[in-house]
């Protein structure tokens, strides 16, 4: 089970100077956050001034606003207003720039190569009493209250229609803004009380002529 802890992500401030970027993941791994070695990335970036944003050609992008009440986003001289939680979709090669009405923000990014890949951000409200799994090619942040992960049940157990032992691992506890990594072997399960992104990357098969 992978686990992604925020506090040692490096941050890297923009070449702008109006914020810094944390990289998640991505892939295949970059040597820095900005160098763009990569077909797709999962990043959480903290936005202190007003200005342009990085251009990413051949890219999409996924931008949810995490902490803060607003982000004013133009994109090719169309303004969005983005609230917290409401994931946003747009051109990475568009010309695009942001305004803060209400102060600093973070946000989550999630840029993916078009044509090769397709990323989505999903908020999901999290329980006790219904764990929720992690599955391969998806990546679960948490972004507000407190929560646990722990391994579950082996998929050949589950194929079996059996019920799978419980795993003798105890819970994690899990911090803010950490990161679950999917598996494809035992899916990791996130319980607890607040809410979580799950971002999924799907690859995407090239169309035939």
């Amino acid at each position: 089970m992978e686990i992604i802890r925020f506090a040692d992500v490096r941050p890297e401030p923009w070449r702008n100077g109006g914020g810094v970027t944390r990289e998640l993941a991505s892939h295949p791994k970059a040597a820095s956050a900005q160098d763009g070695a990569w077909d797709w990335r999962v990043s959480i970036a903290d936005v202190s001034k007003a200005g342009q944003f990085s251009v990413f050609p051949g890219m999409e992008r996924v931008i949810t606003i995490i902490d803060g009440e607003l982000l004013l986003l133009s994109v090719d001289g169309a303004e969005h207003p983005l609230e917290k939680y409401r994931p946003f979709r747009f051109s990475g090669e568009a010309d695009s720039s942001a305004a803060l009405p209400t102060g600093d923000i973070r946000d989550l990014n999630v840029i993916a190569r078009a044509g090769a890949f397709k990323g989505y951000t999903s908020i999901v409200e999290i329980s006790k009493k219904r764990a929720h799994p992690v599955f391969e090619g998806q990546l679960a942040v948490l972004l507000e209250g407190k929560a646990t992960v722990a391994p579950g049940a082996p998929v050949e157990e589950e194929a079996d229609g059996d019920d799978a032992a419980p795993s003798a691992e105890a819970p994690i506890e899990l911090s803010r803004y950490d990161a679950v990594v999917g598996s494809d072997t035992r899916s990791p399960e996130i319980s607890g009380r607040g809410f979580i992104a799950v971002i999924s990357i799907d690859h995407v098969e090239p169309a035939h002529a």
